[in-house]
């Protein structure tokens, strides 16, 4: 860990307490909200030196240290994206200061684009695998040998269950897929769509994959649920925007939370 995240992790104590965090949630666009699920201590970003910027509207930049259904949390409110800096590890302070907290595994969400008919905007599709379209990697630089990092696993299998366990609980099914990342800002065309739906991706989305491999680089066990905004490029005649993504969240971010506390209350 680098000393700038021992140093965040012992601001963040002195302000939340020392007990330490069992896991993170990073929220992804239009899902900032649930960063109010928790009552507990906000930290905004701009006050944690070297925490992103997070400068995309339907993020809320600020770590919430909470207890949600007796569980202890850090919530990220929101994310850097690569399209926002040219910067692939943007996150990497902000999970190595998870980290330090203590915690042993992350939740990741995001809003993504439905590459399936079976998929409409409002579902959640559970990430079993991911392909990183992008070509970009968070690790290029790290000088250490464990940059070498296993993906076979990515998302934890374990997590994946009991992910579906809780969604079946609350009377939900809650079906696998791949997501396909893609660098952003601009969206997709018909035809890179055509090309990555052939390559085996059930959704597409400008984030998570680069927050993935680092969590895995750090030893976090991973989970991830993508929130269905909407139909990829050529899929629907609907016009694809920002707006609509922040639109649509809020239906899938319902039935996110509900997953979420069933989950938590099972650990």
């Amino acid at each position: 860990m680098s000393r700038k995240s021992k140093e965040l992790a012992q601001l963040i104590r002195e302000r939340a307490g020392k007990a330490p965090v069992r896991l993170g949630l990073v929220l992804g666009s239009g899902l900032g909200h649930l960063a109010e699920a928790g009552n507990g201590t906000a930290i905004a970003y701009e006050e944690l030196e070297g925490f992103p910027h997070a400068g995309v509207s339907g993020h809320n930049p600020k770590l919430v240290i909470a207890e949600l259904e007796g569980v202890r949390l850090a919530i990220f409110g929101g994310r850097a994206h690569y399209y926002e800096s040219g910067r692939a590890d943007a996150m990497r302070l902000p999970l190595e200061v998870l980290h330090e907290l203590g915690a042993e595994s992350v939740l990741l969400t995001n809003a993504a684009g439905s590459l399936r008919a079976d998929f409409p905007p409002g579902r959640l599709m559970l990430l079993e695998d991911h392909i990183n379209f992008a070509g970009i990697n968070p690790l290029i630089g790290e000088p250490s040998e464990r940059r070498f990092v296993p993906m076979t696993e990515a998302y934890d299998p374990q997590i994946r269950k009991a992910l579906r366990t809780a969604a079946h609980d609350e009377g939900m099914v809650l079906r696998e897929g791949v997501y396909a990342w893609f660098s952003g800002p601009s969206f997709e065309t018909p035809a890179e769509i055509r090309a990555i739906r052939e390559l085996g991706a059930d959704a597409v989305g400008m984030s998570t994959v680069p927050e993935v491999i680092l969590a895995r680089f750090l030893g976090l066990r991973v989970g991830a649920i993508s929130v269905i905004t909407n139909m990829a490029a050529g899929m629907s005649d609907e016009p694809i925007s920002h707006e609509q993504t922040k639109a649509m969240a809020p239906i899938g971010a319902e039935k996110l939370e509900k997953i979420l506390r069933r989950y938590l209350r099972g650990l």
